[in-house]
């Protein structure tokens, strides 16, 4: 396979979007404003269920996309930029809306290039290292339609060739997104089946139980700082090279991903964690995300952690079927967990507000017969979420090599093969 190099403004330019008027911005509508936020870090679009922004004005139809539309990233609220100059894909027609922040991809047809080998290519370490390096600004970073055309790339000489390095990449995307979906009927089958025993009360035996005001026999009511133990983390000194490093898994909650968490972009040393308020806690334990925009989130460790204190922790996992209840109530109580934190400029929750929360707690035996009916699925989904971190982990491991020709596409092995 041959190799050129070339300048990305040969085969593309990009548009900017529409400046949206904040007046008609709302939490419901018909269309969604795209914005950085919707972009994952690895590329691909992000969307976040009760907290999209949606747009009830008028807007020149233009900016109203359509399904395969591939718009990349012209800002980045971080300083590291880590989603500046990625690709995202716009999955359906007329629903979704273009923001200045946000460029469209317009393909030039006297040199074309293949759609997806394209995507890859947006979404690889060393185009977006140079979109970084010639972005403005010292703490909200932004590149321009130009400098991302002068950044150099490396491109296939035919359209074949580039379509062979993309369709190893998509095969390990398409068995991602499969998974996804898989998890999604999961976690709806598990919802499902909280709802129906809890919310409901129509747990197996509720015939033969009496309730008094909305409340089981044998079954407690109360604040939940009386009826369960709530703790969270902290972090060790950044000053201090030798508080971090390999050792001890440290949860921060830009990591919660509302399922199972089994791995964290950082450890702490032990001397870490003995100079600072963190604290390992085991495998199972529930976290919520108590701080920024990921207020509400949760996760189930899958193995022991510990957090920082912008996470709060449920000390559940030694009681049976305690874990996977207390996971579950807390995503029927999301919104409302957001709307508590919300009177603060910034976004936040704290251990006493979790505390006076009216909790119900189920007797032994039906938390037992929880954990017996609902096991399966959850391990499922964890068989499923680990899945595809690992087929995650060797995407990205395989798409600078391929996106710079270091690597034949014909010795990679199929994603098939690492799912099994």
């Amino acid at each position: 396979m041959s190799w050129q190099a070339r300048k990305l403004g040969e085969f593309i330019s990009i548009k900017h979007g529409w400046a949206f008027k904040g007046e008609y911005f709302s939490d419901a509508g018909k269309y969604i404003l795209l914005t950085p936020g919707n972009a994952h870090e690895t590329g691909g679009l992000k969307l976040r269920p009760g907290k999209e922004k949606f747009y009830s004005g008028d807007f020149p139809p233009d900016y109203l996309m359509k399904s395969g539309d591939m718009l990349v990233v012209m800002t980045d609220l971080i300083q590291a930029a880590p989603i500046l100059g990625g690709a995202i894909v716009v999955p359906e027609d007329d629903r979704f809306l273009h923001n200045q922040r946000l460029g469209l991809v317009e393909f030039i047809s006297e040199t074309p290039i293949d759609k997806d080998f394209l995507y890859y290519l947006l979404n690889s370490p060393d185009y977006r290292a140079q979109v970084r390096g010639s972005a403005t600004g010292a703490t909200v970073r932004h590149t321009a339609p130009r400098r991302m055309c002068d950044c150099n790339v490396l491109v296939p000489d035919t359209l074949a060739e580039q379509r062979k390095v993309a369709q190893v990449l998509s095969a390990y995307d398409d068995l991602i997104a499969t998974n996804q979906r898989r998890i999604a009927l999961l976690e709806d089958a598990a919802r499902r089946l909280y709802r129906e025993w809890f919310v409901h009360l129509c747990f197996p035996g509720h015939e033969s139980v009496p309730v008094k005001d909305g409340v089981p026999e044998g079954w407690q009511a109360g604040l939940l700082g009386s009826l369960m133990k709530t703790s969270s983390g902290g972090t060790p000194s950044r000053k201090r090279a030798d508080f971090f490093g390999s050792g001890i898994p440290w949860v921060k909650t830009k990591e919660l991903n509302d399922g199972f968490l089994f791995e964290t972009e950082e450890e702490i040393t032990l001397a870490g964690l003995e100079s600072s308020s963190a604290k390992i806690f085991p495998a199972g334990t529930v976290l919520l995300a108590m701080y920024g925009a990921t207020i509400g989130m949760t996760a189930l460790l899958a193995k022991p952690a510990a957090t920082n204190q912008a996470c709060c922790a449920f000390l559940v996992a030694e009681t049976k079927g305690l874990s996977y209840y207390c996971f579950q109530w807390l995503k029927e109580i999301k919104q409302k967990l957001i709307s508590l934190g919300m009177g603060a400029a910034q976004p936040n929750l704290s251990q006493e507000v979790i505390k006076k929360l009216e909790f119900l707690l189920p007797s032994a035996q039906v938390l037992d017969g929880y954990h017996e009916a609902v096991s399966p699925i959850f391990v499922q989904m964890a068989t499923l979420f680990r899945q595809n971190r690992t087929l995650a982990q060797t995407r990205d491991l395989l798409l600078p090599k391929l996106m710079s020709g270091q690597l034949d596409v014909s010795g990679i092995r199929l994603p098939e093969e690492i799912a099994a």
